[in-house]
């Protein structure tokens, strides 16, 4: 049997990898840079991190059941603490000895029941011929670059590119986004720049990281409310926290809580309110000197940086072979391909507090699959008739998502783990 690979060593890919390995399936991962980490590792040169990046997610809402992080580690872990947690995990469940460090995948594609992988590794380029392909190379990595009108003469960047506040110094900036990442980045600048404007369209619900001394994502009760009561209920509650956004000049959100994902951010309100950073409607055209809005003012800028967000990439497949629609690949349960059985996108999920650990679970099912496509052929082709009755089920949630690329693959935690976990008790039962 030839080995299942496993492309990326983030922290998808590691458990990805320990799962595999764990239930006696031969793989190999392939990892661009010389290390585990991922996207949390600034040094690879597929990061899109910058120094001040931490997590958005309290650390224990966030790690890995099995492996939990050190006392020590800031509640809200810095991004080199999460390298160093991510190559923990692999010293710990010994995978390094499954990676091939420096292997830039540059092509898959079928051959009869079996796919073969082409990466270049020390200039060689060499090729593996797989039983199974796992995607696992993350989801924030392509930038969504903005479509504008006229153009600007001054510097341009996407916050992939940004690294360090540096970048600021004496400068007017324009920031364009109100993500998570936008915000923090907004707070890095409005102590190097001369001047922070942010193009902010639509509205966002806004939540400290901390209230009442505890990480905000730790406070929901332990009486699971139904989805919609919890929106009307957990909306109240950050209205009560932050005040309405058009109290500080922000637009107000025209959808409910968790129709998309809501910024949690402690400074940024206070930034806004103490008149640091100056919030801009929608851009009508870039103009040599800076920008023009569509309150029909206009400002001039050095630099414009975007923070509009990532695109889902996986430049080394045909799009055919993903059952691409829309804006994202139409899997079941986000990562079971209606077209190839042995083809797994993992990590193309999204939910608010999902973790890592919903990402393990994943993995977990993952491995049941591939054993059983091993071990009872029969089995595995009802399982696959119900990925293609399947794949276009959205687990919602009942939650009207709003219509947004980085939405195209977000899911409901709650209902997504429980489907996830209904899947697996159904083939131990079978």
């Amino acid at each position: 049997m030839h080995p299942y690979v496993v492309i990326g060593a983030g922290p998808m890919g590691l458990c990805t990898v320990r799962r595999l390995a764990e239930t006696g399936i031969d793989v190999i991962g392939l990892e661009a840079h010389s290390d585990v980490g991922g996207l949390w590792d600034i040094n690879s040169p597929t990061s899109t991190m910058y120094e001040s990046a931490h997590l958005i997610s309290s650390k224990r809402m966030t790690e890995f059941a099995d492996f939990p992080m050190a006392e020590h580690v800031a509640t809200y872990p810095k991004h080199d603490q999460m390298r160093e947690y991510f190559q923990a995990y692999a010293k710990h469940f010994d995978l390094y000895k499954h990676y091939r460090f420096g292997a830039w995948v540059s092509h898959c594609e079928p051959e009869g029941e079996f796919w073969r992988v082409s990466y270049v590794q020390n200039g060689l380029q060499k090729e593996i011929l797989a039983s199974g392909l796992l995607l696992a190379n993350g989801t924030l990595h392509h930038p969504n670059r903005g479509q504008f009108k006229g153009s600007f003469a001054g510097e341009q960047i996407h916050s992939s590119e940004y690294r360090s506040t540096g970048l600021f110094s004496g400068k007017r900036v324009l920031i364009i986004g109100c993500g998570n990442s936008a915000c923090d980045i907004a707070v890095d600048a409005v102590h190097r720049a001369k001047s922070v404007d942010m193009v902010v369209r639509r509205g966002y619900y806004f939540l400290p990281k901390f209230v009442a001394g505890r990480p905000t994502d730790t406070l929901g009760g332990k009486v699971r409310l139904p989805n919609k009561l919890k929106q009307i209920v957990d909306g109240t509650l950050v209205r009560l926290i932050s005040g309405k956004p058009s109290s500080y000049g922000l637009p107000d959100p025209d959808y409910k809580m968790y129709e998309s994902h809501p910024v949690v951010n402690s400074l940024f309100l206070h930034h806004i309110g103490h008149g640091d950073i100056k919030v801009r409607p929608s851009i009508a055209e870039l103009t040599e000197e800076g920008a023009a809005f569509t309150d029909g003012n206009k400002a001039d800028y050095d630099l414009i940086l975007e923070a509009t967000g990532y695109k889902l990439h996986y430049p080394f497949l045909d799009q055919a072979h993903l059952n691409w629609q829309g804006d994202a690949p139409r899997l079941y349960l986000n990562v079971f391909n209606p077209l190839h059985q042995n083809l797994y996108v993992m990590g193309m999920v999204e939910a608010t507090g999902l973790g890592w650990q919903g990402r393990d679970d994943q993995a977990k099912l993952v491995a049941k699959v591939i054993r059983m496509q091993l071990d009872n052929p029969t089995k595995a082709a009802k399982f696959a008739e119900k990925v293609k009755r399947k794949a276009a089920v959205r687990i919602d949630g009942g939650m009207n998502y709003l219509e947004l690329e980085r939405m195209a693959y977000y899911v409901h935690k709650a209902d997504y783990l429980a489907a996830i976990n209904d899947e697996m008790r159904q083939l131990k039962m079978g």
